[in-house]
């Protein structure tokens, strides 16, 4: 095969060491390699990128390891190429696993470019992708909390989550306050339903009655609500911090809201996962096939089967698929008619998953030409398919016609 870079390394990662083998190639004699073990402190990776610098490497390819690439990759960045690759692309032989074979047979693959490096954004882009990422952790935390709030009314024989459709809704903290001060009786926990919730008060008195709320209830009860309270305020602190983090990207980041079914909250996410710069993904396909949102390949025989779409990003799949709900009931918007043509067909869950593409290939087009989206219409589809739904309309009456 042919020789593509001259001196390049691999690096096999680990979480104590990092074992390095460079190659250099020196032309129709045999290709030089070295190799040399390394630990991943601060000073001792200094160590390893002296090493590769004095040696004139100009590539370093490693395996995205978990976290552990993160420490090498800071440090190399700034002096060399880093290429970090996937680990489901390169399988090693069965049975020869070391970490001496994995850096060599990281390297020879790079010399030849049979590697093909896996997107890294930018250090504000990846700072971003941090805060983005952590508040969806923490509103997942809080929803378990919640559900651990209405486990705990279930065990004290509290039916409030049976009548209230929103039991942290105003009324519905006011009633758990209640409780919590003292042993009320259902009729005074009742009269804290305010608006069209005090057509409900006999129902909710029935919830309440016979009930089996004492102190061990009211002590957990009290722990999740300040977990809660803990959770809105870091919340409030990441909001306020992405907002300050996306300054540099507002123009990306309103644009993004253009589309249906895009929000603030979201937006920020698909910025943070993807970036600003679309020049990394030559086409708005490719990028729907790095963030797993379409059909694998599956042909063989000149047969096409379905075929199960890979893991690609699971954060912007997560988005897309909240934003593409929201989408399929925006009024008046192509994809609300996308989405009920498609469900018809295909089902509700595949219809979704057509609209997560969808958005995310407008979002590609939306930030690779800096240009707001342009609503299309509810009859763009029947629009474009006009002559033949009239042939087929037509076709069908003539048959109805006929067999009356």
């Amino acid at each position: 095969m042919d020789t593509i870079l001259e001196r390049c390394a691999g690096i096999d990662v680990g979480k104590k060491i990092a074992v390095g083998c460079l190659i250099t190639d020196q032309g129709r004699k045999a290709p030089t390699v070295q190799i040399r073990t390394y630990g991943t402190a601060v000073t001792q990776l200094d160590q390893l990128r002296d090493w590769l610098k004095q040696a004139g490497c100009t590539h370093v390819v490693m395996e995205s390891t978990g976290s552990y690439w993160k420490p090498i990759f800071n440090v190399l960045e700034a002096t060399m190429t880093v290429v970090l690759a996937n680990p489901a692309h390169l399988k090693n032989v069965p049975g020869r696993k070391t970490d001496v074979k994995d850096c060599q047979w990281l390297a020879e693959l790079l010399r030849h470019g049979l590697i093909r490096g896996s997107f890294i954004p930018p250090r504000p882009i990846r700072e971003l992708r941090d805060l983005t990422r952590r508040r969806r952790r923490l509103i997942a935390t809080g929803t378990s909390e919640r559900n651990r709030i209405q486990k705990v009314l279930e065990d004290a024989n509290v039916k409030l989550g049976c009548v209230l459709s929103d039991l942290f809704g105003v009324s519905g903290q006011d009633m758990l306050e209640a409780l919590l001060e003292g042993n009320p009786t259902a009729e005074q926990v009742a009269q804290f339903a305010r608006g069209t919730l005090k057509r409900k008060i006999p129902e909710i008195i029935a919830s309440l009655e016979g009930h089996r709320f004492g102190d061990h209830h009211r002590f957990l009860l009290r722990q999740s609500l300040a977990h809660m309270d803990f959770l809105e305020s870091q919340i409030c602190d990441l909001d306020a911090e992405i907002l300050r983090k996306l300054q540099p990207y507002q123009q990306q980041f309103e644009l993004l809201q253009t589309i249906p079914g895009i929000k603030a909250d979201a937006a920020a996410s698909i910025l943070a996962e993807i970036g600003s710069d679309m020049s990394q993904f030559p086409t708005a396909a490719h990028l729907a096939s790095w963030a797993g949102v379409c059909p694998g390949n599956n042909e063989s025989a000149g047969k096409q089967r379905n075929g199960k779409a890979r893991k690609g990003n699971a954060w912007l799949r997560g988005t897309l698929s909240q934003s593409a709900w929201a989408a399929a009931n925006t009024k008046n918007s192509s994809y609300k008619s996308r989405y009920r043509r498609l469900a018809a067909r295909r089902g509700k869950k595949r219809a979704v998953v057509a609209l997560v593409h969808a958005l995310l290939r407008t979002s590609y087009y939306v930030l690779r030409r800096a240009t707001p989206y342009q609503e299309l219409g509810a009859n763009y589809l029947d629009e474009r398919r006009r002559e033949a739904l009239i042939r087929y309309h037509t076709k069908r009456l003539h048959e109805l016609s006929v067999s009356a």
